[in-house]
């Protein structure tokens, strides 16, 4: 696969007169964590169901593992896994019932069936319940056996529609780990979310998706820098010393009790250097410096004018 997983270019897509999609572009690169950011309704599981050709966008075009969607559909789903928010799990089977079945479609036989089945119950820590009926299986279960039976044809490209809706703190956090060790692999992971967290701790690129369009893309520090709130903290020793920063950088607001000393910026390199500059050439020495930033809540509220919701979609 060459550097870029997935490339998108004015993926457009209406039911009737509402219109879900209006033109968005993409560019993944591959090995990498991408997130799609958005609400109820803004687009997320349109845009996945498109690029998993499991539905047909009504203009653009878009590549996926460096096939087109629309006209090499085979080989785009024999690249790719796809996980939901809803296990696609069969109930009366146990959990190495399912890998197996899977296992099966995709004509795995003998010892590598056995050897791939065995080391996905393994991987995912469900070697305890393999035997055990799905249905009997937690929340958390379910939905690391789903992501198990993704894996069983070490897919490229993993897509994440909204894979830890409903489940615990914890369960969460399991997921997490998981797909952090998918992309040390190599493996590319497209990732849906409401959870403005699950987005900053995983993605290495996120896009905000409101109303069918993509409103910001970047980093999730990116994101934060574009929203006002910024600002770097000096905190000193001496109130002597607090009283003669305040003097140097004229801008900034103290905190006489803290110590403290908050200048309003951006928080990039060239900026925190420059005030540095400026305290040291008054022979001034903070005891701690810190950069604040807006969360991806604030983000998502000043480019949207709402804020996400974390119901299901």
């Amino acid at each position: 696969m060459n550097s870029t997983a997935i490339a998108a270019n004015g993926l457009r897509k209406a039911y009737g007169d509402k219109t879900i999609l209006e033109g968005i572009d993409l560019n993944i690169g591959a090995g990498t964590i991408f997130a799609l950011l958005g609400p109820n309704g803004a687009g997320k599981t349109t845009t996945v169901n498109i690029l998993t050709t499991l539905s047909k966008a009504d203009g653009g075009s878009a590549r996926v593992a460096g096939y087109d969607i629309a006209t090499e559909t085979k080989a785009v789903r024999a690249s790719i896994g796809v996980t939901g928010q809803f296990a696609a799990v069969d109930d009366l089977l146990t959990g190495e019932e399912n890998l197996q079945l899977m296992a099966d479609l995709h004509r795995l036989r003998g010892a590598d069936r056995k050897r791939v089945v065995t080391g996905l119950l393994e991987r995912f820590d469900l070697l305890e319940s393999a035997r055990k009926p799905a249905a009997s299986y937690s929340g958390g279960m379910r939905r690391k056996l789903d992501l198990a039976m993704t894996l069983v044809t070490k897919p490229e490209i993993v897509f994440l529609d909204e894979p830890t809706t409903g489940l615990d703190p914890r369960s969460r956090r399991t997921m997490w780990e998981i797909v952090r060790e998918l992309t040390s692999e190599g493996v590319t992971i497209f990732l849906t979310t409401q959870y403005l967290e699950e987005a900053d701790q995983l993605a290495d690129r996120i896009a905000v998706l409101d109303q069918g369009r993509i409103v910001a893309e970047g980093t999730a520090d990116d994101l934060k820098r574009r929203v006002p709130g910024s600002y770097i903290a000096f905190r000193f020793d001496q109130l002597a010393e607090l009283r003669a920063a305040a003097a140097a950088l004229p801008d900034a607001s103290s905190d006489d009790e803290a110590l403290t000393l908050r200048v309003p910026g951006s928080g990039g390199s060239a900026f925190l250097r420059d005030l540095l500059d400026r305290l040291a050439a008054s022979g001034l020495e903070a005891a701690e410096v810190s950069i604040h930033t807006p969360d991806l809540d604030d983000v998502f509220l000043a480019l949207t004018g709402h804020a996400t919701t974390e119901a299901a979609r």
